[in-house]
């Protein structure tokens, strides 16, 4: 098996999967994708990369020193170019795919405050990224939290030289400028915020929202992400003498060797476990199992759909950290893996309703992305059908049966889809990461970049801790925050109110005009 593990400059995170040539793909004959030599999760591609390891390197060497810019690696333009592309896709995907996607499912009368609370949650979680998130969750620290070396991103670009900090990915001696993992990574932190709101819609107050997300953020995932993505960097691996002490400065999941390439655990499963906390504290919206909530437009959630589906291949592919073997592994496994979802959704559906609906197709393509973005880069082709597959068919169960089970009032089956996807693909890319079952492996020696596989019940046990340490993290957090911010301003609108409908009440306006 292989992992993930990028390395993060001056404190940054890493990510780490595709098949064992993908790390190393653009580097190296011998990949040296991301698979941390001692079970330090591959789990991190997508937010990882990290930048170069221990000091950062400079894209412009200093004229006084010649010889010294001429052996410092420089940022490939093609890397780069494809990093922020990604990047662009990734910002798609919120704002609009996701806000769409969510806003066709609610009311007419809460449309516009659906849309609102993702749009200005992405540009609140952008703003506490640049002052404080990156540092804390991709600089060395301890085990759960970075440190403050890069508070409102200090060092990453030096203006008074021209100079711009490099951040290592999966390969050694290659590097892309850390100010493009800095954007790349945010998006990551924005979106997986905007995700929460989905469980609780139509019934919260705005400030609210707004309160628990600047908690939920700081508390939960900028440590998951630290403890899931952050490593010091394939060039940190010098010699056998010093690997376990470069190691040991890793976040601690990392360090146990799971496996995230994209965030299966540090976006879907941490947003969803904090939704399903927050639906419970916050109640079932008025005439919950009384009145029909039927969406008020399947067509805008069929465009919102289908732009998260673009916007995906960003957010897997790009988790490589280059434009090499390893992206386009994933590209093809996010690609196979939601359309075999979608099918399986509607065949499920079918057999359990006698039609397939246009709902559950989008539904489906959700549930096969979600569960395919830990995967996506840590998988082989057949692998990525089988994650697909069973994501379809779990997923339905996750939002019709096990929904029922739970008792709550999970708006937008945040938990029933990121949740249980979530889980579904961190589990199974422990078993088709392994070499033997058409997986990429892992590197097990990053030293010398040699790649192998872990044995697969032994990757299932890291998967599922990481699992379980997410699960448990996330939700006290959020019940925390949630209490927190209802103590101070409260956390619903009245039944006047939201009978009204969010967008009048709240925001004044209506989406469309009668």
């Amino acid at each position: 098996m292989k992992k993930l593990i990028a390395s993060l400059a001056l404190g940054l995170s890493a990510l780490g999967f595709g098949g064992a040539s993908f790390a190393a793909d653009d580097a190296a004959s011998a990949p040296a994708a991301p698979a941390a030599a001692s079970a330090a999760a591959a789990t991190i591609t997508a937010a990882t990369a990290a930048p170069a390891a221990s000091a950062a390197t400079t894209a412009a060497a200093s004229a006084s020193a010649p010889a010294v810019a001429a052996s410092a690696p420089v940022p490939n333009k093609g890397d780069t170019a494809w990093m922020l592309l990604s990047t662009v896709l990734v910002i798609m995907m919120s704002i609009p795919g996701l806000a769409l996607f969510y806003g066709g499912l609610v009311r007419s009368k809460n449309m516009l405050s659906v849309l609102m609370q993702v749009f200005v949650t992405f540009s609140m979680i952008v703003v506490l990224w640049v002052l404080y998130g990156y540092s804390l969750a991709f600089t060395e620290g301890n085990q759960f939290f970075g440190g403050v070396s890069r508070l409102f991103l200090n060092g990453v670009f030096d203006p008074m030289k021209g100079e711009f900090a490099n951040a290592a990915t999966f390969s050694k001696g290659v590097v892309i400028p850390e100010i493009v993992f800095v954007v790349f990574q945010a998006t990551f932190a924005a979106i997986t915020c905007c995700l929460i709101v989905g469980a609780f819609a139509e019934r919260i107050k705005f400030s609210a929202v707004l309160a628990f997300m600047v908690l939920w953020f700081t508390f939960s995932y900028v440590p998951i992400a630290h403890m899931v993505w952050y490593w010091a960097g394939p060039d940190a691996y010098t010699s056998k003498e010093v690997a376990e002490k470069v190691t040991s400065t890793a976040g601690l999941i990392w360090q146990w060797g799971a496996l995230d390439f994209a965030g299966g655990t540090v976006v879907h499963i941490n947003a969803a476990v904090a939704g399903l906390a927050g639906a419970y504290m916050i109640g079932k919206r008025v005439g919950y199992g009384r009145e029909a909530f039927t969406p008020h437009s399947l067509t805008l959630t069929m465009v919102g759909a289908s732009l998260l589906w673009v916007g995906w291949f960003g957010f897997n592919a790009g988790s490589a950290l280059e434009a090499g073997n390893s992206a386009a592994l994933a590209f093809l496994n996010t690609f196979s893996a939601t359309a075999v979802a979608v099918l399986a959704w509607c065949i499920g559906e079918s057999l359990l309703k006698g039609k397939a609906s246009m709902l559950g197709a989008a539904s489906g393509a959700v549930a096969g992305l979600v569960a395919i973005t830990p995967a996506a880069g840590n998988v082989g082709i057949m692998g990525a059908l089988v994650v697909g597959a069973v994501a379809g068919f779990v997923c339905l169960w996750g939002v019709t049966g096990l929904k029922k089970m739970l008792g709550a009032d999970d708006s937008l089956d945040v938990f029933g889809v990121h949740g249980v996807g979530g889980i579904v693909g961190a589990l199974l890319t422990g078993i088709f990461n392994h070499q033997s079952l058409g997986g990429p492996g892992m590197v097990t020696d990053w030293v010398t970049a040699t790649v192998g596989s872990n044995g697969i019940w032994a990757q299932f046990i890291i998967q599922a801790k990481a699992v379980g340490v997410t699960v448990v993290w996330s939700g006290v957090v959020a019940a925390i925050s949630f209490k927190l911010v209802d103590l101070v301003i409260g956390l619903r609108v009245t039944e006047e109110e939201e009978r009204e409908g969010l967008d009048i009440s709240s925001h004044g306006e209506t989406a469309y005009s009668k």
